[in-house]
């Protein structure tokens, strides 16, 4: 009788002990908000219960490769300890790209297509007959050259308007996003870790618009009792505070943001998983953690509708299933005419992705 013997599967290992320990540190970096010794400690701990280190290669030498290749540096405090270089913090972003936005496909780089034609920012090889207005940087010189010789002949050679030819532009649209990420005490409430993901998303798309969208702009704000702004690079070490909820802070001080900026595409994203709770009032806080305050959730609704007259629009992110919470956050977007996502947080990143590229293509 014919048939099949199977042998026993042996794994392909086609990554080097120091690669896999790498991404496993990289993401411990995130959990504890670029605290290398701690990381360590725990990678420690993993190696011991699950193997993950071999008899020719061990922690002593992965420490080592990891100074060696310039993923930690001394820290500058003088207390002997470590901390993230900045290799290891653009690795770490290009881990989140390629862990929530895997699914990309290679594009030319930073293409955002319209469909309008004419005067724009991107050269296609087509080439028509010059215009007034054509800008000269677009001049098709070989075409243009061939065409005087053409018309005028070499002995009386000319170049007239009417030999001019230029390459055709199309407009590529552009955005400036601000992303909220709010830090409020409520992030790690109930032992549930959402800043962890909500950093790795807001890496993500750091990432995703300074590598393949190079003429967008993204401004990054953190809100608690107030807010304000911080740096792509202080992404991997957010912190939760004991903080409420500031929603009116966040946004004002998007739209001041937004309003330096000359693209007329503009866009806020918000990630959250409460209500507002917060709010300034001259120089003392009025804070009611309890059931929705209507001062406060007022307030939050007036920004709500400003934004929409200057039409930006504001996609929330909510990461929370409490049904009291998403008929306030159903309120909001209906009063900015934004859009809301209730998502778990394994599904957050796709969700940011596909309305990210759904606003490239509808606002122009």
């Amino acid at each position: 009788m014919i048939g099949y013997r199977f042998s026993q599967y042996i794994p392909f290992e086609s990554q080097s002990t120091f690669d896999k320990l790498l991404k496993l540190f990289q993401e411990l970096l995130v959990y504890t908000s670029g605290d290398v010794p701690e990381a360590l400690s725990w990678l420690t701990e993993l190696d011991k219960e699950y193997q993950l280190t071999t008899d020719d290669y061990g922690m002593a030498d992965f420490i080592q490769d990891l100074i060696d290749k310039g993923y930690i540096q001394q820290d500058q405090q003088g207390n002997g300890g470590f901390r993230p270089s900045a290799k290891m913090e653009v690795a770490i972003r290009r881990k989140a790209l390629e862990d929530i936005f895997g699914q990309l496909k290679k594009t030319r780089r930073g293409q955002h297509n319209t469909r309008h034609g004419g005067r724009g920012d991107e050269r296609t090889a087509d080439v028509r007959s010059f215009e007034f207005g054509d800008q000269l940087d677009n001049l098709a010189v070989s075409e243009s050259l061939r065409n005087a010789q053409i018309n005028h002949g070499v002995d009386d050679f000319m170049l007239t308007q009417e030999d001019l030819e230029v390459y055709e532009t199309y407009y590529q649209a552009q955005m400036s996003t601000v992303l909220m990420i709010d830090i409020s005490h409520s992030m790690i409430l109930y032992g549930e870790d959402r800043i962890t993901p909500a950093k790795k998303v807001a890496m993500a798309l750091s990432e995703l618009i300074t590598t393949r969208y190079p003429k967008d702009t993204l401004d990054i704000i953190v809100f608690g009792n107030d807010a304000w702004q911080i740096e792509i690079k202080d992404l991997p070490y957010l912190q939760v505070g004991p903080y409420h909820t500031n929603t009116v802070a966040g946004l004002e001080l998007a739209m001041d943001l937004l309003r330096r900026r000359r693209n007329p595409n503009k866009q806020i994203f918000m990630i959250t998983d409460g209500k507002p709770t917060c709010i300034k009032k001259g120089k003392k806080y009025y804070k009611n953690s309890f059931g929705l305050d209507r001062m406060i959730v007022n307030r939050t609704l007036t920004l709500a509708t400003q934004c929409r007259k200057l039409q930006i629009p504001i996609t929330t992110f909510m990461i929370a299933q409490d049904p009291y919470l998403m008929r306030f956050v159903d309120q909001f977007t209906r009063t900015n005419a934004g859009k809301a996502f209730y998502s778990s947080l394994d599904g957050l990143g796709e969700f940011i992705l596909m309305d990210y590229k759904d606003n490239k293509r509808k606002r122009k």
